[in-house]
Order: C-alpha cells, then sequence, then structure tokens
C-alpha cells in the first residue's frame, strides 16, 4: 500500500505555536522534507524529535518531489514542512502534493499557523472576502502593474514584502490605489512583534526609517479608498439625486453612478450599496 503524505504546519516564529499532533507525526514520521534543514533541526532538537530530515526547496523541487513520490508510493510517511508556516503557502510544496496525488498516495493536511492569516484576523480590516497575492514584484514597474490590476477587486488585499522595498511598495500602493487605510505587520510571534496601522502614506513616511524596516513584514490594504469630508457627510439621498440628474443629462445607469460615486469620493462599491439602501427605502 502507499504511504501518507503529511502537510505539518510549523511556528512562524514562537516555537510554542505548533500542535500536539504536530509534534506527534513529526516524531512517528520515517522522512521530514523540508525546506532548510538547519532551521528544521532546531525545531525538532526543541522538541527532542530525531526523525531524517531530506532537503525539498525551489531548487530542487522538480527531481525532489519525483524522489519522494517513489518512497511514498513504496509505502513510507513523510511530512512535509516549510521553514516557518504551513506548506504550500508560497513555497514550492503543491509540486509533491501534486506528484503525491498523481501517484495516489493519501495527503493528509495538518492545520496551523498562517503569517498572513494572522497578520489578517488582527488588522482590523473586513476579513469576509480577502485576496493573497504572495510577494509583490521587486521591481516597481511590474509592482505597479500588479497593484493596477487589483485595483478594482472587492476585497481585502495582502501581501508579503521584503523589510528593503517595504516603503515604496506602499508609495506604490498609494499612488495606484488612491489613499486607503493599511496595516503593516511584522515579526509576528517574535519579541519585536508590530502591527502598525495607519493611511498608506503614513505607513511610507513610518517605514522611510531603515531601522523600523525591518524583519518579516505582511501588507494587508482596505479595499476602499479613504473617503473625503465630503463623502463621510454626503447622504444616501444626496446620491441618489445626484444618479438622477446625472441619468437626466443622459448617461446611462452604470456610467452615472460611477461618476457620482467618484464626485462624492465613494467606490463604485459603496455608492451601489447605497443607492440599493436609498431606493428600497
Amino acid at each position: 500500500m502507499a504511504g501518507t503524505l503529511y502537510l505539518v504546519a510549523t511556528p512562524i516564529g514562537n516555537l510554542e505555536d505548533i500542535t500536539h499532533r504536530a509534534l506527534r507525526v513529526l516524531g512517528e514520521v520515517d522522512l521530514i522534507a523540508c525546506e532548510d534543514t538547519r532551521r528544521t533541526r532546531v525545531l525538532l532538537d526543541h522538541y527532542g524529535i530525531k526523525t531524517r530530515l531530506v532537503s525539498y526547496h525551489e531548487h530542487n523541487e522538480r527531481e525532489r518531489a519525483r524522489e519522494l513520490g517513489e518512497r511514498l508510493e513504496s509505502g513510507l510517511a513523510v511530512a512535509l514542512v516549510s521553514d516557518a508556516g504551513t506548506p504550500g503557502i508560497n513555497d514550492p510544496g503543491f509540486r509533491l502534493v501534486s506528484e503525491s496525488i498523481a501517484r495516489k498516495v493519501r495527503v493528509v493536511p495538518l492545520p496551523g499557523a498562517v503569517a498572513f492569516v494572522s497578520a489578517l484576523v488582527a488588522s482590523g480590516l473586513p476579513t469576509n472576502q480577502f485576496f493573497f497575492g504572495g510577494f509583490l514584484p521587486a521591481r516597481s514597474q511590474a509592482r505597479r502593474a500588479r497593484l493596477a490590476e487589483l485595483r478594482n477587486l472587492d476585497a481585502t488585499l495582502i501581501f508579503y514584502e521584503a523589510p528593503h522595498r517595504i516603503a515604496q511598495s506602499l508609495a506604490d500602493a498609494r499612488e495606484i490605489l488612491g489613499e486607503r487605510v493599511a496595516v503593516v505587520a511584522r515579526e509576528l510571534t517574535k519579541m519585536h512583534e508590530e502591527i502598525a496601522r495607519g493611511s498608506l502614506s503614513e505607513l511610507a513616511q513610518k517605514f522611510s526609517d531603515e531601522t523600523k524596516a525591518r524583519g518579516e513584514m505582511v501588507l494587508i490594504i482596505d479595499r476602499a479608498e479613504i473617503q473625503s469630508e465630503s463623502a463621510r457627510v454626503a447622504t444616501s439621498e444626496d446620491l441618489l439625486a445626484r444618479v438622477a440628474a446625472l441619468e437626466g443629462e443622459g448617461l446611462d445607469a452604470r456610467a452615472a453612478l460611477k461618476r457620482a460615486a467618484r464626485e462624492f469620493g465613494l467606490t463604485r462599491s459603496e455608492a451601489y450599496r447605497r443607492l440599493v439602501a436609498s431606493r428600497k427605502a
């Protein structure tokens, strides 16, 4: 019979953030595949686990996935871990999962830490819909193009970012997305954990100081631009009246709503929500 591939989440910083089940599985499997054997060995030594390690990372993933797939097919039990967090999230783990599925090997996920999820739930921004984009492109032109693709997405935006690029990424986001509420969460679960909240401009200014731009970072951006004072005081009735006036000038309903939203400093989705509510009333 084929073996089992266990996807084992490990701590993103604090070594206490691991489940009893994860520790049991890591101690029972035949082999642990990991990104960096040195980093994983620190965790295993902390808990007295002696299981053999083998490297599995972006530079050897194709060859090693095939090799591990053969071992799994022969009946071995293998645990896959990343350097931190849940394997398969922004790392090459999915190749081994795909290889295992193709070989009809059982795949068992063990839940645990995910950096962007921890950052999101502590951010104070909407969690009902979100988009995780991994790392933004390193070059400014490509980064700005990527942000432009996501400009109208009705979801909280989440990215990983490197400390030396965070200030420029915040500035690019401000220019492409408009002024929005954002959060930079860094060094989560570690001694210097910080969850900084503010506008994109405020955070860009804060992290332009290199002494504050340190550690692993999660960037979270609200889906809507910060409303102007006129938008905050405008009522749904004002919006309804303006849309009606624009339609009277010859604009179709969609164009009228879009223009009115811009004039009131609202996103189109928020303007539509207010319009529907006002018409129902």
